[in-house]
């Protein structure tokens, strides 16, 4: 049977995406065909609709739209120049100094907005056409957008961590938001250090040195935004509040900031930015929903225990376990989003990992990072066709340039996969 059930639960969902239907309808029709093999079609589309309504019935996922919305605000907020010139101030010394904007201003935009495509269009949307003015190759513009583009979904406050601590049964969500500036720092370490040595060996420019007093306003107008990721957490920190309660302050700090601060939003264009809010934040429940049906068909079949065996079957090796796992996430990362891939594989690859012995928080830091990464790769990755699409160029003549940043985000991969003190410093020495 549970042969059976993997063929048509696998083939059904990717039948429906080839043709494009959606990939929460694909997952959901896909589940109902499975499950009738088990129970009869009454009881399947009642109990599969009972899974996924109490899926999204969960006080944890307050903290979704409310850092949606916060997210949505800072976009429309007009920080991002602001950011920017930050990010110069920066790192206008190094060689390739613009590109190197990019990256530092990925990494802080996306950290505040939460989305790697909003840092990308954003950040990139300003920097690249910056850097082909000083001559710049504009396809290693691209590539150094791209590859930094995916900081801004591991840096806090990120849904993908909170998702994560929902359907691993409550792994610490402020663990993973303190290992999470670890790995997304490292990431954006990683291409800056293929940055510099592409720049060094073209001879790409610096900017010229700030006069003091502008750098200091350029300070002053970053803090505000800036210390959004302190007060968050901070409070999470010091226990004023929770992280679920954090995403409600976070809204109302984003808020201040927009409305009164930079006054880049009017009160007439808020009923926009919730409506936009809504719309978001109904696509991740509905996947949340569908995701969770899924899991639920899964193990009603007996599809992960199958899965576990076999994995386990080959090796108990924590070292060869890893790799495994590794290869899995990186091709699962390379098609699917990753909600939907953390809702569904998290309750298959977790209690395997345990197994052989990893935390939960390291096995939550290793398993969002690889599926960060196929957001920008082939042959689905957003990430790859948004930053294409930013930079101007094909994504065949982008491919090329990235793979310098490919391998020295796949080492820190590596690292942080093997030697778990790296991600696990923070959390550990906040004793989280």
């Amino acid at each position: 049977m549970v042969l059976q059930a993997s063929l048509i639960l696998i083939g059904v969902f990717f039948l429906l995406m080839v043709i494009g239907i959606p990939i929460a309808i694909s997952i959901a029709t896909a589940s109902l065909a499975t499950v009738l093999i088990v129970l009869p079609f009454d009881v399947s589309v009642f109990t599969s609709a009972q899974k996924m309504i109490s899926s999204i019935n969960s006080f944890s996922l307050l903290a979704v739209p409310f850092f949606i919305l916060s997210g949505i605000v800072m976009n429309n907020g007009g920080i991002a120049i602001k950011l920017v010139n930050l990010a110069k101030l920066l790192g206008g010394r190094i060689p390739g100094s613009l590109a190197h904007t990019n990256v530092i201003g990925n990494m802080f935009f996306g950290s505040i907005s939460g989305s790697a495509i909003a840092a990308s269009t954003a950040i990139g949307g300003v920097m690249v056409p910056l850097q082909k003015k000083e001559g710049y190759d504009n396809t290693f513009s691209a590539a150094v957008n791209i590859a930094s583009a995916p900081t801004g979904m591991l840096i806090p406050p990120s849904s993908a961590f909170i998702i994560y601590s929902l359907v691993s049964g409550g792994t610490s969500i402020a663990a993973l938001f303190m290992g999470g500036y670890v790995v997304g720092i490292l990431w954006s370490l990683a291409v800056m250090v293929v940055t510099y040595l592409i720049a060094k060996k073209r001879n790409y420019p610096t900017t010229s040195k700030v006069p003091a007093k502008e750098a200091k306003k350029i300070i002053i107008e970053a803090i505000p935004s800036l210390l959004l990721i302190v007060i968050i957490i901070g409070g999470i920190l010091t226990g004023i509040f929770t992280a679920i309660e954090a995403s409600a302050v976070c809204v109302v700090y984003s808020l201040f900031l927009a409305l009164v601060f930079y006054k880049s939003i009017s009160i007439k264009q808020l009923p926009g930015v919730l409506v936009q809010a809504v719309e978001m934040t109904g696509i991740i429940m509905f996947l949340i929903a569908a995701s969770s049906g899924m899991a639920f068909v899964m193990a009603l079949t007996g599809i992960p225990e199958a899965l576990s065996n076999l994995i386990l079957g080959i090796s108990d090796n924590k070292i060869i376990i890893l790799l495994i796992l590794t290869i899995i996430l990186l091709i699962i990362g390379t098609f699917m989003d990753i909600a939907p891939a953390i809702l569904i594989f998290t309750p298959i690859f977790l209690p395997i990992a345990q197994n052989v012995g990893v935390d939960p928080v390291h096995f939550g830091l290793f398993f969002v990072f690889n599926l960060c990464i196929g957001t920008i790769t082939p042959p689905v990755g957003t990430g790859l066709f948004v930053g294409a699409s930013v930079g101007k160029v094909k994504i065949e003549q982008v491919l090329k340039p990235l793979i310098p940043f490919y391998a020295a985000i796949v080492f820190i991969l590596l690292l942080i996969t093997y030697i778990p003190q790296i991600s696990l410093f923070l959390p550990n020495l906040f004793e989280l």
